[in-house]
């Protein structure tokens, strides 16, 4: 079963990035290739054989401010969905809308400008010029925009204190950890203020403990930027532990968009539900997550942060009295309330 955008409960009026209906397609008639496939005809075996279906029918919708995390094994088409977003490669079929506007019919101008004013990447490599120093490799960007030594410069240093490495400008690619390498690939990456940041991977070549301490520091900069976030992974303890929803992927389609709390809890297909079934539902799920209108009056007491896991909230789930507990959002509005036997299901484990 394919998880359609029209099941997700996440309701954007306005998209910073909307993608209806995108197909990529290699292979030498990529066109006729998806025709076919639309239309449910068998493609000619010579034909089939030729062509990679790397992209099948996405539909999505990305929020202003929000982390979407892509994921999904080796093939699934995550890597290609995000380099059609970027029209990094040209789609077959369907449409990517930037702000409203259909980057398919930029010429080659508006691309650049489109990617230099508003896009940031980071990828697995990192990609540093291993002979300039590491403020030249963050400040690279903007010499290519034409901007000033000292402006440059002034910026560079900036983005190098946020991301940690106050003190090494001087230092050259090879002088600097893999981590801290990573941390200068973020930093050039944020150097042009992007509005939308794209990240592919980029702790996967990193050692456990490293790529833990990354996740950290991503967490500290989602908190400090106000970015639209396209992240990638195929390691499902990142997603769960960085994003605001999650796109599992197969055979270039998306199997389930939606909040880490609901895949968890109500995965889409079984597909999903063998990605979510060693995950510790405890850790993932939140308050807010399971929060529904009372079934009566609103019952007394103090209400839990929307924001807290079940694990988080273990000890006082389990010694609160109240059948419902108040759930609050972190402007104190109250969400709803929490089913403390459900709660409990989820802390120890029982059914879900």
């Amino acid at each position: 079963m394919k998880f359609s955008d029209e099941d997700c409960p996440v309701t954007i009026s306005s998209p910073v990035i909307s993608c209806r209906n995108v197909w990529k397609i290699f292979g030498p008639n990529p066109a006729q290739h998806m025709a076919d496939q639309k239309n449910g005809a068998l493609p000619d075996p010579a034909q089939r054989d030729q062509h990679v279906t790397a992209v099948r029918d996405v539909t999505l919708d990305i929020a202003p401010g929000e982390m979407l995390v892509i994921m999904g094994l080796s093939g699934s088409g995550k890597s290609t969905l995000v380099r059609c977003l970027s029209r990094l490669i040209r789609i077959t079929g369907g449409t990517v809308s930037v702000e409203g506007r259909d980057i398919g019919t930029l010429d080659e101008t508006g691309l650049i400008e489109l990617r230099r004013r508003k896009m940031g990447m980071v990828f697995q490599s990192f990609g540093l010029l291993p002979h300039r120093t590491i403020l030249d490799n963050v400040a690279f960007p903007l010499e290519m925009r034409g901007q000033d030594r000292r402006a440059r410069y002034a910026r560079a240093g900036e983005m190098l204190e946020l991301v940690g490495l106050k003190g090494r400008e001087g230092y050259f690619p090879r002088e600097l950890s893999g981590g801290q390498q990573q941390r200068v690939g973020i930093a050039r990456s944020l150097v042009i203020e992007p509005d939308i940041w794209f990240l592919d991977e980029p702790f996967s070549a990193l050692d456990p403990l490293i790529r833990r301490e990354m996740q950290d520091e991503f967490l500290r900069l989602k908190g400090l930027l106000n970015k639209t976030i396209v992240f990638i992974t195929h390691d499902f303890d990142e997603a769960l532990r960085l994003a605001d929803r999650i796109a599992i992927m197969k055979n270039g389609a998306i199997e389930q968009c939606d909040t880490p709390d609901r895949i968890v809890l109500h995965p889409a297909t079984e597909y999903v539900a063998r990605f979510t079934a060693d995950i510790d539902r405890a850790r993932v799920v939140r308050a807010a997550g399971i929060a529904r209108p009372p079934s009566g009056a609103l019952p007394d007491g103090e209400a839990v942060a929307g924001t807290k896991t079940v694990r988080d909230l273990g000890r006082q789930i389990v010694t609160d009295t109240r059948a419902e507990i108040p759930v609050a959002g972190s402007d104190g509005r109250l969400l709803g309330v929490m089913d403390r036997e459900k709660a409990l299901d989820i802390l120890l484990g029982g059914a879900t």
